[in-house]
C-alpha cells in the first residue's frame, strides 16, 4: 500500500494570488521546499487545487510543489463578468507560472483532464518553453470529447453527442453527496478499482464545484478543439490514461501521443478511470520524478529569490 494515503489536503507552505489577463485571481498554493525543483499540478473540470492532495504529499517531501484552483472552482472565484474559454484556461496558467516561478525558472508542468487541456492551449506561448522541462498530460483529450466520451454508451454518434453536450452544459445542482451520486460518480469517473474511501473524497470535491461553473467551463469542453496545438508542445511530454477512463477514453491518448513532436511515453493503467492522480497516485508521482530527474538538471532556484 502507499505509504502517502490520505486524502486530507497538506497545510500550504505559501499562498498567492495570480492575476490572470483579463483580472481575474487565480488562487495558488506553494508546498515543500523552496530550494527543490519545482513541480507545477493542474487540475480538472469540476475538481480544486485539493485533488492532488495524495500526490502534493508524496512530492512535497523533496519538491517545491505549485497549484492552483482554476478559474471558479475552489478559492479562485466565480465572477460573472469572466467569460470560460480555452484562452482564460493557457491565461491562468501563464498568470501562475509568472506569479510562482522565477524568471527562467523550470518545472514539470502535469495536468489533469481540463489541466491537460489548459497546458495544451498555452502551446506556442513564450512562458511554455520559459517554464516547462517538461510536461505530464494526464486522463485529457485534445478535441472531439462529446463523440468519443463513453459515459452514455450509444452506438449513433450523433445522439451520443447530443446527450454528453446536455450533461456537461447542465446547472442542474448535484445536491448533497449521497450513496447514489457515488455511484454514478464512480460509473463516470472512476474505474472499478476505485475504493469506496477515494469515491467519497472525489464526490465531495465535485460537488463542491458550483453548478454555474460547472456548466460554464463544460460548455467549452464540448466545443474544444486543441489538437491543432500539439506541435507546439515542444518539450519532452508524458501521456497518462486509465484504460476504464469513459469520460476520455485512451483512444484520446494514443492521438495526443502521436502527434507530439517529443513523447516521453504513454501510460495506459489498467482498471483505473478518469480520476488518475486520485484513483492510481503512485504511477502519477513515479512519472513526475522521471521527468524531474531525466530533465531539471539545473537547481529549480536559490532559496528566497521569489517571495521573501
Amino acid at each position: 500500500m502507499w505509504a502517502g494515503k490520505s486524502g486530507v489536503p497538506p497545510m500550504a507552505a505559501q499562498e498567492l494570488t495570480a492575476v490572470s489577463a483579463d483580472g481575474a485571481r487565480i488562487h495558488v498554493e506553494v508546498h515543500g521546499r523552496k530550494d527543490a525543483p519545482s513541480v507545477v499540478l493542474v487540475h480538472g473540470w469540476t475538481c480544486q487545487a485539493a485533488f492532488w492532495a495524495r500526490v502534493t504529499r508524496a512530492l512535497a517531501v523533496d519538491h517545491r510543489v505549485v497549484l492552483y484552483d482554476q478559474r471558479g472552482h475552489g478559492r479562485s472565484p466565480a465572477t460573472r463578468r469572466f467569460r470560460y474559454t480555452t484562452h482564460a484556461l493557457a491565461d491562468d496558467l501563464e498568470a501562475v507560472l509568472r506569479e510562482a516561478l522565477s524568471p527562467g525558472e523550470r518545472a514539470v508542468i502535469t495536468g489533469h483532464s481540463m489541466g491537460g487541456m489548459a497546458v495544451m492551449a498555452a502551446a506556442g506561448r513564450q512562458v511554455l518553453p520559459e517554464h516547462a522541462a517538461a510536461v505530464v498530460l494526464c486522463s485529457t483529450g485534445g478535441s472531439r470529447l462529446l463523440a468519443e466520451s463513453r459515459v452514455v454508451p450509444l452506438h449513433s454518434e450523433r445522439l451520443r453527442s447530443r446527450v454528453h453536450r446536455t450533461l456537461l452544459g447542465s446547472r442542474a445542482p448535484l445536491g448533497p453527496v449521497t450513496p447514489l451520486s457515488r455511484r454514478i460518480l464512480q460509473y463516470a469517473a472512476m474505474g472499478p478499482r476505485a475504493t469506496p474511501e477515494t469515491v467519497l473524497e472525489c464526490a465531495r470535491i465535485v460537488h463542491a464545484c458550483p453548478p454555474r461553473v460547472r456548466a460554464g467551463w463544460g460548455r467549452v469542453l464540448a466545443g474544444m478543439d486543441l489538437e491543432a496545438h500539439l506541435p507546439r508542445l515542444t518539450m519532452p511530454t508524458a501521456v497518462i490514461v486509465g484504460a476504464a477512463d469513459r469520460l476520455t477514453p485512451a483512444v484520446h491518448a494514443r492521438r495526443i501521443a502521436a502527434g507530439l513532436p517529443q513523447c516521453a511515453g504513454l501510460t495506459e493503467l489498467a482498471g483505473v478511470g478518469h480520476m488518475t492522480p486520485l484513483e492510481a497516485p503512485e504511477p502519477v508521482i513515479g512519472i513526475i520524478r522521471l521527468l524531474v530527474r531525466d530533465y531539471m538538471t539545473t537547481p529549480a532556484r536559490e532559496a528566497g529569490l521569489r517571495h521573501g
